[in-house]
């Protein structure tokens, strides 16, 4: 099945903790269904010291559920469902919301 959405892409989440904030895709595991977010789903990891890096307890972007991720409209903002069409012979995808291609 063709990915609805991708790295680069502009998404909001709408269910967990950090319901209703914004953030750019990282990177996408369709395995596992699941997508890292940039500043979204942030847990505390204990590292211990090494000789190059500090120890302490640091920030680590987990992974969140493709199901609770919208992609943000490109032309009303919010957010909306993404499907496919035909365009010159292309498959491109577009926002089921506006009608506006995706990425042309």
């Amino acid at each position: 099945m063709a990915a609805k959405l991708k790295k680069g892409d502009k998404v909001v989440v709408l269910a967990g903790k950090d319901k209703g904030r914004e953030g750019t895709i990282l990177s996408v595991d369709p395995k596992a269904g699941k997508a890292v977010v940039e500043g979204l789903n942030m847990a505390v990891r204990h590292q211990r010291q090494t000789q190059t890096s500090q120890g302490g307890r640091m920030p680590k972007v987990m992974p969140i559920d493709l199901s609770n991720l919208a992609m943000v409209d490109p032309k009303e903002g919010g957010p909306t469902r993404v499907g496919f069409r035909v365009e010159d012979g292309k498959k491109v995808r577009f926002a089921k919301k506006s009608g506006e291609v995706i990425d042309a």
